[in-house]
């Protein structure tokens, strides 16, 4: 299926109205991934909107400080962080990926499903299990959708964290069914609260036996369920089925892709609609609606730049990428650390609904954190993060040691206050200012 041409989702063509500028280049890699260096930038300020967006989609979109031993050196954290078990040491394995990996797309879509499928370990206590979850996140996360929701209704992390093992016929537990209905695929109104008791009784039987979830006959309800006006022998795959076909998941899943890439109530309904339209015709496909986004000329419309309250995580490791502060670099469980303080402490979102984002991110106290934080990261704060950055120097690097709006340009796309540098001292405290102005805080 192909968008029409007066479509919303029609794809981007520069124009004198909305033209191929540092502004556009730096919005898609602040909305798209974690921020860019100033060499990427202007690698795709010259190659144009078409090769830069393949190189994101394709995981290609980062030239520098991508370790050869990525990989390897990744797992070797997490599996520390499993034996010893150390929570901020797993956290801190999620941000190495994000800061270090070479596809920022792809755990940007991670860290989006883990706020849809919204699991904490403060309950399920397992960081094997957690792990888990976040590589079938990642490895389905641009799937057709149906493949996800089939894992995920296996996925032993979720089934503790919504009962599902209390789940039994005769005594059903509604916890997973609800969230199934509510969050997960239809959203709010196509259901009644029978479709959830009968969805319930679909989804009995599961116990998670060796860290693996397993159907006990015994517990499971086999009789005929009336869900959404159809009636059978529904079991979870059957109801997830019925659910995959419904129209309103298609819209719901818009609705997530439209909150990820342009914020609370930035999409109006006849967009979302069309879009969902297009997931619909293309079985559900998530890496097909995520290109279309990406590839639209909404996506790059004035309204759009800038628009987005960035999240803690988009915050910190932003300013941390752009700033090129990554040999030596931070530590990821010290920047984890952060995040949570901000309000953002990864494997734990606060429940079922995950962080809502947008403006309840912004709050006095976040505030003077964030700005806490770019004291600390610029090396302003004696006990801050174990960094001293020399802002001059890194101008001077990229040719720019005469240009006090270079700062300005390389985090916001735009001309903005100006950062001195010809003074060590003032160009910190400048920079530290610039972290955390309001303009740094949406993307």
């Amino acid at each position: 299926m192909r968008l029409r041409s007066g479509d919303p989702w029609a794809s981007y063509v520069p124009d004198e109205a909305t033209p191929w500028n540092l502004r556009r280049v730096v919005h898609l890699h602040r909305r798209a991934g974690f921020a860019a260096t100033w060499d990427e930038i202007q690698r795709d300020l010259g190659d144009g909107p078409e090769a830069s967006i393949d190189r994101l989609l394709e995981g290609k979109s980062r030239s520098y400080g991508v370790p050869e031993n990525f990989a390897a050196f990744a797992d070797r954290l997490a599996e520390r962080a499993m034996a010893a078990p150390e929570p901020n040491r797993l956290k801190g394995w999620w941000v190495y990926r994000m800061l270090f990996g070479p596809d920022p797309l792809t755990e940007r879509l991670t860290l989006m499903w883990h706020n849809h499928f919204a699991t904490s370990n403060l309950k399920v206590d397992d960081l094997a299990l957690m792990w888990r979850q976040n590589e079938t996140l990642r490895s389905l996360g641009r799937a057709p959708f149906g493949r996800l929701l089939h894992a995920m209704l296996r996925d032993p992390a979720l089934l503790v964290w919504l009962d599902a093992p209390e789940n039994t016929q005769g005594h059903p537990n509604e916890n997973l069914a609800r969230e199934l209905l509510e969050l997960f695929t239809l959203g709010i109104g196509p259901y009644t609260e029978d479709d959830v008791k009968q969805a319930a009784r679909a989804l009995t039987g599961w116990r998670i036996v060796e860290d693996e979830a397993r159907l006990i006959p015994g517990r499971y309800d086999p009789g005929a369920k009336t869900i959404l006006g159809r009636t059978g022998t529904l079991d979870a795959d059957g109801l997830a089925a019925l659910l995959l076909d419904h129209p309103a998941t298609s819209r719901r899943l818009a609705w997530r892709l439209g909150h990820e890439f342009f914020g609370e109530g930035a999409v109006d309904g006849p967009a979302l609609e069309a879009l969902g339209e297009g997931l619909r015709a293309h079985d559900l496909d998530i890496g097909w609606g995520v290109a279309t986004v990406l590839r639209s000329r909404l996506f790059f419309d004035a309204p759009n730049l800038g628009r987005r309250i960035a999240s803690p995580i988009d915050c910190l490791l932003g300013a941390v990428r752009a700033l090129e502060m990554l040999d030596p670099a931070p530590s990821p469980p010290m920047l984890a650390d952060w995040c949570g303080r901000l309000g953002q402490s990864l494997f734990y979102p606060p429940n079922v609904g995950g962080w809502p984002g947008g403006r309840s991110w912004i709050t006095t106290r976040s505030a003077l954190g964030r700005a806490n934080f770019a004291a600390a990261l610029i090396g302003i704060d004696p006990v801050g993060l174990g960094t001293s950055f020399d802002p001059i120097a890194l101008a001077a690097r990229h040719g720019q040691g005469r240009n006090p709006s270079f700062f300005s340009r390389l985090l916001l796309g735009a001309e903005g206050p100006e950062v001195p540098l010809d003074a060590l001292g003032p160009a910190r405290q400048a920079l530290v200012r610039l972290l955390a102005s309001p303009e740094a805080q949406r993307i």
